[in-house]
């Protein structure tokens, strides 16, 4: 009897774990709404912005204020802004993500003699660099609590002054970009220097002819740092919408697998109680046997 009383432990502490997973899964639906529409919304005016860079970017590239955003310089040290999730239950959301880093880190960085920082947004990433000998940024690592356009600005404000500054010679990003609840890709984009190449896509036409008032030159002092700044905010979109189909179709999965454990548990502890019970008729049966004898 022993072994059936722990049996039903184990088909209690699984029901409790299958209503947490399924509670859990409905919660991250939810938040994948919201976050999937921030990120189909956001999608258009990046494009948009792209495009108008692109018919800009000769005048970028001439003028000595800008030309800051485009030049390229050997780089010596560089800066990689990891975007991973504060909390875990994600599946392979955060491994993803950090695998692609070391690649970075070892690939290329690593190999051509570059040293490298690591600026964090979102705790699991973290957690694993700040056992290396890395120096890690983490004044912006809870920026997933209240992020917003504005707040995502800044933050790539200071990341364009540390550029502009010389402290840092190239910028990249490596995020999770989301096609939908079940797929992410991890990508690693070049934020710093502007290359001009990665706005360019063979959807976008001709050049348009447009006439620009006050002057190319002046629109751009604003459009390229919006251009940049609204790279990051769009990774931090793609980033918070895939964490959240990540950890929806994670916990679906070990909703189901709940589900399939407590029916194997349930036969389980059937056949010992019937085992049981057939015990103790056979030792009645032998009882009145011997009685009888």
């Amino acid at each position: 009897m022993a072994n059936l009383k722990e049996v039903r432990t184990r088909i209690s502490t699984t029901q409790s774990t299958q209503q947490i997973t399924k509670a859990m899964k409905l919660v991250s639906a939810t938040k994948l709404r919201k976050a999937q529409m921030g990120i189909t919304k956001m999608r258009p005016y990046a494009e948009k912005l792209n495009t108008i860079l692109v018919n800009l970017a000769d005048s970028a590239k001439d003028d000595m204020q800008l030309r800051t955003y485009f030049q390229y310089r050997e780089p010596k040290k560089a800066l990689v802004v990891v975007i991973s999730s504060d909390r875990g239950l994600c599946g392979a959301f955060n491994s993803n993500i950090i695998k692609a880093t070391r690649r970075l880190l070892q690939d290329k960085y690593k190999a051509e003699g570059t040293d490298a920082d690591l600026m964090f947004i979102g705790k699991k990433a973290y957690d694993i660099f700040k056992k290396t000998d890395y120096t890690c940024i983490t004044d912006k690592m809870g920026h997933f609590a209240d992020m917003d356009a504005d707040s995502t600005f800044d933050l790539a404000q200071d990341i364009i002054d540390r550029f502009k500054s010389g402290k840092y010679d190239e910028v990249r990003i490596v995020y999770n970009q989301f096609k939908n609840a079940a797929t992410q890709f991890v990508q690693v984009e070049k934020m710093l220097p502007v290359e001009i190449e990665r706005f360019e896509s063979s959807d976008q036409g001709t050049v348009a002819d447009y006439i620009f008032e006050p002057g190319k030159a002046e629109i751009l002092y604003d459009l390229v740092p919006r251009a940049i700044k609204t790279q990051l905010f769009k990774a931090c979109l793609d980033s918070q919408a895939s964490e959240h189909g990540a950890r929806m179709v994670a916990m679906d999965k070990a909703t189901e697998n709940a589900g399939e454990l407590i029916e194997k548990l349930k036969l389980k502890y059937n056949q010992a109680r019937q085992a049981a019970i057939t015990g103790e008729i056979l030792e009645i049966v032998g009882g009145a046997a011997a009685l009888e004898g």
